[in-house]
């Protein structure tokens, strides 16, 4: 090995060795060309990486794998890409969410159990970025995330066509006889016309923004569009940069703070983000041992004007976003709104990663003072409906709607929701409260984005487009309505949701943060007495293991004992 003194990194534990192990461990790895002189204690840099054809988000992730290594190389580490299970939300049954824990323990062990001293991640569709951080969190290594980037924006009949909001207002208008079959299908390769992840402010467009807010990645990795060569130029720069947190030790608890948490749900109010982000941080703080709850959502949040016009809370896009300015330029109107001495992964402060930003477009990024939308965030409700906590994004839903009394009608869960639904005999109107149950973290299981259910034929015939939905499942963030989302504790778990039956009354009442159910205690209690708790979906497996040991939305859904960070550490030898 080479006499010049470096320090001491965790992968010479593998190929430091003088013995016949490190013989081993450089060997194997020569048969590819590796010269010997890579194992003298440079950096090692694992690229996480969720590419996959089912991945359609995910798709061109070769290409920017490759630009992470050159950027490696350029700043003398020692780049090892490395392959983790990659969660296609659109592809994925019976959803990508009930796989998101199973993919963070893949990273974590991935990380754990090889010759890294550093983490770039690459994420991009929904799931895939909670699931990596999640991992690499646990894990707690200098680590930089890089997202896949949105897509182009849809383009139809000479007007823009927001991925996933399009779907949802074309499939009700196709429902309700006012869009023939055959335009509805025309619209699919107008929709999505290039690599990249929904251009709508989707779960995907959120978390690529948390991760940047959360100060886990270079500025601009949000919205730089996935064909644009800047995407390209910030995945090169991520490969150097993390070398240098290799060598500067600047470890992910260093920068996921308390402060990068509440910064970040600042900023997905100013956003108008999708309602997943709830969980997926709350999971996310749960693996790296910050105090994070479902109240401080409401709290830090709720009360913030959203400033950014874009679909599904608007009309603009994604790529509009970037051109904008993208998220330094948002960040710089909420000058004091945010903590501006949390650290992130180029070593400034958020702060002075944006203080300078410029805007381009005061039509898409709107002030604090003359915002797009005035009260935005996230409300956290309670009542016996959900005495742990259930979410509604006002932002997305109907004003009048806000404040609402209406009869029960109630779904047992999803395949009992599309049997009714279209049925002309259904006894529902516009003044009804849709219930769904069983949809739940356990329920589904894996909590489906099942909770923007479609209307009824019977109402959408009058004109209406929006109803009270009320929930255990989640709803997808391309999706808007009056929809109440995460009811905790979930039906399947025997929270009161399970005990909702046809013609109960239900109040809404967002202002006041309450929804009620309108049964009495002894009711319910009677209603209790005669509920069975559901199955295990099988009798063993993944999904079996998930049934039993998943937490509750309200904790973020993650299993009870990957909470916690647990560390690299060196493995012990396998020789």
């Amino acid at each position: 090995m080479s006499d010049t003194k470096k320090p001491l990194r965790r992968s010479q534990a593998w190929f430091g060795r003088q013995d016949r192990d490190g013989f081993i461990y450089r060997s194997w790895m020569k048969n590819r060309g590796i010269p010997h002189d890579q194992f003298d204690g440079r950096p090692v840099i694992g690229i996480c990486n969720t590419y996959s054809e089912l991945t359609p988000c995910n798709s061109h992730f070769r290409q920017l794998a490759e630009q992470v290594k050159i950027g490696v190389w350029e700043a003398g580490g020692f780049p090892l890409e490395f392959p983790v299970m990659s969660l296609g939300e659109t592809m994925l049954r019976p959803t990508a969410m009930l796989f998101r824990n199973l993919a963070s323990m893949d990273v974590e062990e991935s990380i754990r159990g090889n010759p890294i001293d550093g983490v770039v991640l690459l994420m991009g569709c929904d799931k895939t970025t909670p699931s990596l951080m999640m991992g690499a969190a646990s894990c707690d290594l200098p680590t930089i995330g890089i997202s896949g980037g949105p897509m182009l924006n849809g383009k139809y009949r000479g007007g823009e066509l927001g991925s996933g909001t399009g779907v949802w207002q074309m499939s009700e208008e196709v429902r309700a006889g006012r869009m023939a079959q055959e335009e509805f299908f025309e619209a699919e390769s107008c929709m999505h016309r290039s690599h990249g992840h929904c251009m709508t402010m989707g779960t995907a467009s959120t978390m690529a923004s948390m991760v940047e807010a959360l100060g886990m990645s270079l500025p601009g990795n949000a919205a730089i569009p996935a064909v644009d060569a800047r995407r390209n130029v910030l995945a090169r720069e991520s490969g150097r940069r993390i070398v240098k947190m290799v060598e500067e030790d600047l470890v992910m608890s260093k920068i996921l703070t308390r402060k990068a948490f509440e910064n970040a749900i600042r900023v997905n109010a100013a956003i108008g983000g999708s309602t997943n982000a709830v969980i997926h941080l709350l999971a996310i703080a749960g693996r790296i041992d910050v105090p994070l709850a479902l109240e401080d959502w409401d709290r830090l949040g709720h009360e913030l004007p959203c400033l950014l016009d874009l679909q599904p809370s608007g009309k603009h896009l994604m790529e509009d976003f970037y051109y904008a300015g993208g998220l330094p330029a948002l960040i710089r109107e909420l000058e004091g709104l945010i903590h501006q001495d949390a650290l992130t992964v180029n070593g400034k402060t958020l702060w002075d990663n944006c203080r300078n930003a410029p805007k381009w477009n005061s039509e898409v990024i709107r002030t604090v003072e003359e915002p797009f939308k005035a009260h935005a965030g996230i409300a956290v409700l309670r009542g016996n409906l959900c005495p742990d906590g259930a979410v509604i994004k006002p932002s997305a839903a109907t004003p009048a709607l806000l404040k609402h009394t209406g009869r029960a009608v109630v779904f047992e869960n999803s395949e009992h929701m599309h049997q009714r639904l279209d049925d002309e005999s259904l006894d529902v109107d516009e003044n009804c409260v849709l219930v769904l149950k069983n949809c739940g973290p356990k329920g589904y299981p894996g909590m489906a984005e099942a909770g923007n259910m479609p209307l009824p034929p019977k109402v959408l015939r009058k004109g209406i487009t929006d109803m009270v939905r009320i929930s255990d499942a989640r709803m997808s963030g391309t999706a808007y309505g009056t929809v109440v989302l995460h009811v905790a504790p979930e039906a399947a778990a025997g929270g009161t949701l399970a005990l909702v039956r046809d013609g109960d009354i239900v109040e809404l009442d967002v202002e006041a943060r309450r929804l009620h159910l309108h049964v009495s205690d002894e009711e319910l209690a009677q209603r209790r007495a005669a509920w069975q708790p559901p199955k295990p979906p099988m009798e063993g497996g993944w999904q079996r293991l998930y049934f039993e040991r998943v937490q509750q939305a309200n904790l973020g859904a993650d299993l009870d004992f990957l909470v916690g960070k647990r560390g690299a550490g060196i493995p012990k030898d396998n020789h």
